[in-house]
């Protein structure tokens, strides 16, 4: 009989080690397919982004060093209607080249005064008044397919001009792009922390199923081995017994890696949805994840059998384990020092070094914790005297390898979610910023000599619409004082070009109280105006101010700080503002009407306000969120079935053990409070030191980002106290585990 047909009669005949197969499977199907579905997360980003990147302007070449003229000229920005983005791209064909290579899914370039948007934008414009989005556009001729777009319900306008028509800013451009994009950046680093935080959890429950027949298979190898089975021959027997159930789980696990993937191309991610063939991995990439699990899982089984190897005879008379050492206290400075020098790397190769500092650091829980609850036991047997407190302190002294199994997943939960705690709070203190106007203020950017052009058009659109608001144009010049230095910079301060009475209604400023009649100089400090000159362009000296008036207005947003305010009549002649916006207030009833307006005189430029901007940072916050709140509960649930199952796995190891004390009268109750204790002392102690090392590895990585410091939430407390309290649930088991060995004859064993 081999070692396959030996596992399959094992199997066949005993019904525990059947139920740990079955476990051990469930496990194995769990890690596979999650790892499966994030290993396809980098690529499926990067089909979004590849279906996509006709949008981006940036990703077209131009032909500056080819004489032939540019067969398209291009410009591509956002535009919005309420909180939904759309993607707009303006084209004009120059006629130089009559056969141009479209992207799939765009079926024809639209003339001039044409559009074709995606069947999202079309059905919002028909169901839109056409003064608030339609007439944007112009007439629809026909809409984009799926594979021009980056999800489903993205809105995208490709809008056809005349080459007269297209700004100064439009990108001559030699044809669409045909280049490879890149997968997204942050969504490809939470994918790599998954599978690193979620894949040891995994393991965990894999490794605590597998222990469910640890005592029953160990003395079932000791005693073939003192029957006269070679090592090789007990080696093989493990192997074969711990593949059936891997094999059959990585199988299953491939099956229900396309339905964990479909349900995740519902999760909003950068806007909206994704397809489900986005979600699409090698054949090559998914026969090494399933082989590389499995590998994993029968290593630790084999690995598990040492001692039945080596000594045989003290494995099968249950000998005590030596104590363990105390240089595995080293493992969490090692790992976390590695880390620290990894963070403070540059380049590709140091988010390699990050990933693996990160992963050496979960790891090094299997090393310290075990000695930790060793610890922990020896001290509650040296202070407690109660029943309970005695066997779950011996539990935790004389076997804390298999104790601490309990606890493993929850300790990489809490870790996790401290890591995560700190990271969130501190992104969302990053949030503000934007330009000087008000969140409702709606500009585009123009120049000198066509901006006043814009904002009369603007204003005309508006007369007919009914709007009472008006565009103003507001330049933006530089104060420049002491001397020019060799490489012609200068100490400069921006200032608006506006009338009091327009930055009173356009900048988030307090300038309201300080209008007085006549032109003159607002500052939120004071000034010398005879001291700085006024010029258009940084490296220009300009032109002195004079001694014109100068008034005060108090201070107010931090970001606003050192704002200057410059009446238009007061900028000296010659001197011409190099940035330039034409700039509208509105209201929530008008702002639609105002976009459109805008739009329509600026065609090309993208018209943005503050209020959007906070709403596209609170997009990415809301899809950091979304994602961490997903993990986070996958990495619980994980981790409360590998304490659950590991519990139930002590009361099997221990048949015999609590089979004694019940017969010799000791109450289940005591037995089960003593299993709650073994859960419940280590994790307190080790969750309380993963969420140490969890807020460190938060503010590692968020100085790889930004170097203020992190924030720290009393919330960081949250995962501790709930890492023990899934301790606990999953110590629940123990009571019905010892009822149910109460229940069979003691002869069993």
């Amino acid at each position: 009989m081999n070692s396959f047909q030996l596992a399959m009669r094992v199997l066949r005949v005993d019904r525990r080690t059947r139920t740990s197969a079955i476990l051990t499977a469930v496990g194995v199907a769990v890690a596979t397919s999650l790892v499966l579905l994030l290993a396809s997360l980098p690529g499926a980003t990067q089909a979004r982004s590849q279906r996509a990147i006709w949008q981006d302007i940036y990703s077209y070449n131009s032909p500056e060093s080819n004489p032939r003229p540019a067969p398209l000229l291009m410009a591509a920005n956002k535009d919005f209607t309420g909180d939904q983005q759309i993607i707009r791209v303006d084209v004009a064909q120059t006629g130089t080249s009559p056969m141009l290579s479209l992207p799939p899914g765009i079926p024809k370039l639209p003339g001039p005064g044409e559009s074709i948007v995606s069947p999202a934008l079309g059905k919002l414009i028909q169901s839109t008044p056409q003064a608030q989005l339609g007439d944007r556009f112009g007439k629809l001729v026909d809409a984009l397919g799926p594979d021009a777009l980056m999800y489903p319900e993205q809105l995208v306008a490709v809008v056809g001009h005349t080459p007269e028509s297209m700004p100064e800013s439009a990108l001559a451009a030699d044809g669409f792009p045909n280049k490879q994009a890149k997968p997204d950046p942050m969504l490809e680093l939470l994918a790599w922390v998954g599978v690193i935080v979620l894949l040891v959890p995994s393991l965990v429950l894999v490794a605590s199923s597998a222990r469910l027949t640890a005592a029953r298979r160990e003395l079932r190898m000791a005693a073939l081995r003192l029957a006269g089975a070679t090592p090789g021959q007990v080696t093989k027997m493990v192997a074969a017994e711990t593949a059936l159930s891997a094999v059959v789980g990585a199988l299953l696990g491939i099956l229900v890696a396309p339905a964990l993937q479909g349900l995740s191309t519902f999760v909003p991610w950068g806007g909206g949805t994704w397809l489900a063939s986005d979600f699409s991995l090698s054949v090559g990439s998914t026969i090494a994840v399933a082989v590389a699990i499995p590998l994993l899982v029968v290593f630790a089984g084999v690995m598990g059998i040492r001692r039945v190897l080596k000594t045989p005879l003290f494995a099968a008379s249950a000998h005590a384990r030596k104590p363990l050492h105390w240089w595995r206290l080293l493992a969490v400075p090692a790992a976390g020092a590695f880390f620290l020098f990894a963070v403070n790397q540059d380049g590709d190769g140091g988010m390699l070094m990050v990933m693996l500092g990160l992963f050496l650091l979960v790891g090094s829980a299997a090393i310290v914790g075990p000695w930790v609850t060793s610890a922990v036991g020896g001290t509650f047997v040296q202070i407690w005297r109660k029943p309970a407190s005695l066997l779950a302190g011996r539990r935790l002294r004389d076997d804390p390898k298999s104790a601490y199994r309990a606890t493993a997943g929850v300790v990489l939960a809490v870790f996790t979610g401290s890591m995560a705690l700190t990271l969130l709070p501190s992104f969302e203190s990053m949030a503000g910023g934007g330009r000087t106007f008000k969140d409702d203020v709606l500009y585009a950017n123009s120049d000198a000599a066509h901006s006043q052009q814009v904002a009369d058009q603007t204003n005309a659109s508006l007369t007919r619409n009914g709007v009472a608001e008006k565009a103003v144009v507001v330049g933006q010049v530089y104060l420049a004082s002491g001397e020019m230095r060799a490489d012609g910079s200068q100490s400069l301060q921006r200032a608006f070009v506006a009338t009091c009475e327009d930055a009173t209604k356009l900048l988030r400023v307090n300038i309201g109280g300080s209008c007085q009649p006549g032109p003159a100089v607002y500052s939120s400090s004071s000034i010398d105006p005879s001291k700085y000159r006024v010029t258009g362009e940084w490296n220009q000296a300009g032109v002195q101010l004079g001694n014109v008036p100068v008034r005060t207005f108090p201070q107010s947003e931090k970001d606003t700080y050192n704002t200057i305010v410059i009446d238009p009549a007061l900028v000296p002649a010659g001197v011409k503002p190099e940035n330039v916006d034409v700039v509208v207030p509105t209201t929530p009833a008008n702002a639609e009407v105002v976009r459109t307006a805008l739009v329509g005189a600026a065609p090309g430029q993208e018209v943005g306000s503050r209020g959007l901007h906070m709403m596209g940072q609170q997009q990415e916050l809301a899809d950091l969120r979304r994602v961490t709140v997903i993990g986070l509960i996958a990495a619980g649930v994980l981790a409360g079935c590998s304490a659950a199952v590991a519990t139930a796995g002590s009361v099997m190891d221990r048949r015999r053990t609590f089979g004694a004390l019940i017969a010799a009268g000791t109450p289940v109750r005591v037995l089960a409070r003593a299993l709650r204790m073994e859960a419940a002392l280590p994790a307190m102690v080790a969750t309380i030191g993963a969420g140490v090392v969890g807020i460190g590895v938060g503010m590692g990585l968020y100085s790889m980002v930004e170097e203020n410091s992190v924030v720290l939430s009393p919330w960081l407390l949250a995962p501790v106290v709930l890492g023990i309290g899934v301790a606990l649930l999953g110590a629940s088991v123990s009571t019905p585990a010892l009822k149910r060995v109460q229940a069979e004859p003691l002869a069993d064993e």
